[in-house]
């Protein structure tokens, strides 16, 4: 195998070598120092006079008296269902103390991406135990729904809370959660896996852990090798598989940090212009194949600079996935967790999900009264703080006291609390009860009937004998 001793210079996590034979785009790389060391590489961009190669780990060390060799081979992800249960690096490798992953396949962790023709549409209710998700905003088996957050907010609680509660009511099939996490502070990966293993969610899981002081380059493949560890075990094992990415900002970071080592012409805000087709082949690696029993559902989490929902990352985000669940800093001021914002959040998927056989045949309409009286209420806030609370209408203040009581009672939650479908509804169906029969635009009469909590004990005093 020839090695090459023709570095011309070394740009951030970039080493630049010209006059070599003809490589592929991907190919991996061995660099050996003077002192024997190996590092490992990958050719990130190459034409007939240069060759562009970044280094997975730092560049010190390096110089012109490099050898480089080309491998011929791209990454791959070595696979087994024995993954299930261990704690890896962003690159792959055991961080638990356990013994190295023996494969049954290596994939190349770029993927295939999925025929539009064989995807089939999601349908599925996937249940997390949190209301405002369950409720209002419904997750789908093999949907892409990320969560848009801010810096200091608990989007980290909310995503263990996911992976340790999530389930498909109603079968037993094998369910798995692959939680990634990149770009985090030590403190912050102790926490995930104590988590885990204090909960027992492991059994069922796969962590990958970038942390913050690993190279960038490293995070930029991090998602890649958990995807393929994910396509592994629903098409090839038949799993029904979670992935949870956080935080997609930290990955952006170092897609821009890597466009500037490279000198590229920067897009919006300095990251590159091929962010979005980057996201894209992330998030469209989820899904469902026609014929095939495995899916994969994503929730990606990213901190939205400045909480501002039209941030390059956030914006393009948004166009790639089917909806998003929006954190909210007040409800987090005011010690509500978790804190959803029901109004600005979206499932496009979730009437794909509910009704009649998934959920319940009410939960469409409960959901959608739920959110009108509590949207008017919000907008009642407003006034209240330019004319007073004395200058409402009876009716008014009826919805003013519900929007206070919707926050307390159906979005605010423990962080151990796995509701039911059938407890949130209900519980829906106790706040909708404050009000007159005759402001539930939005639910059918049948229904009032059927599931109101007035009707409810009309019929149960009938069935019971009256007393002698």
């Amino acid at each position: 195998m020839k090695e090459y001793r023709t570095i011309t210079s070394i740009a951030g996590p970039l080493v630049f070598v010209e006059k070599t034979e003809p490589v592929g785009y991907m190919e991996l790389v061995n660099i050996i120092l003077d002192d024997g060391t190996i590092k490992r590489g990958q050719v990130l961009d190459t034409s007939e006079k240069l060759v562009a190669i970044q280094v997975f780990e730092t560049t010190a060390g390096i110089d012109t008296h490099s050898r480089i060799r080309f491998t011929g081979e791209v990454i791959k992800m070595p696979v087994s269902k024995e993954i299930l249960g261990r704690i890896l690096s962003g690159s792959g490798e055991p961080l638990d103390g356990g013994p190295e992953i023996v494969p049954e396949k290596r994939l190349d962790i770029t993927g295939a991406s999925i025929n539009p023709y064989a995807r089939d549409n999601p349908s599925e209710f996937i249940q997390t135990g949190i209301s405002t998700i369950d409720g209002m905003n419904t997750l789908v088996r093999g949907q892409k729904l990320p969560i848009f957050s801010g810096s200091g907010l608990p989007h980290n609680d909310l995503a263990l809370q996911i992976a340790r509660q999530a389930k498909v009511l109603g079968a037993e099939e094998a369910f798995a959660v692959i939680f990634v996490a990149m770009g985090i502070t030590a403190e912050e990966a102790q926490h995930f896996m104590n988590d885990f293993e204090r909960t027992g969610a492991l059994e069922r899981a796969v962590v990958f852990l970038n942390l913050a002081d690993d190279p960038a380059i490293e995070r930029l493949i991090t998602p890649k090798l958990a995807l393929t560890a994910a396509e592994y075990l629903a098409f090839e094992h038949n799993m029904h598989v979670l992935v949870i990415l956080t935080d997609m900002t930290n990955y952006c970071e170092a897609l821009r940090q890597i466009g500037a080592a490279r000198e590229e012409v920067p897009g919006r805000r300095g990251y590159p212009g091929y962010m979005y087709t980057d996201l894209a082949s992330i998030y469209e690696r989820a899904g469902r194949i026609r014929g095939k029993t495995g899916s994969i559902t994503q929730i990606p989490i990213l901190t939205m600079p400045g909480d501002d929902i039209t941030h390059p990352i956030s914006d393009l985000t948004g166009y790639i996935t089917e909806g998003q669940f929006v954190i909210s800093r007040e409800l987090h001021r005011r010690g509500i967790y978790p804190p959803v914002n029901v109004l600005p959040s979206l499932s496009r998927l979730m009437n794909s999900g509910i009704g009649s056989g998934k959920t319940r045949e009410d939960h469409k309409a409960v959901s959608d009264q739920l959110y009108a009286v509590y949207a008017e209420g919000k907008d009642l806030r407003g006034l209240v703080a330019i004319v007073g609370k004395e200058s409402l209408s009876d009716r008014d203040k009826t919805f003013l006291e519900f929007a206070d009581a919707f926050e307390d009672r159906f979005v605010r939650q423990g962080h151990e609390e796995d509701r039911s479908i059938e407890d949130t509804l209900e519980l829906g169906w106790n706040l909708l009860a404050a009000l007159p029969e005759d402001q539930l635009t939005r639910i059918d009469r049948k229904l009032i009937e059927k599931y109101h909590p007035a009707h409810g004990a009309k019929q149960t005093e009938e069935q019971v004998p009256a007393a002698s």
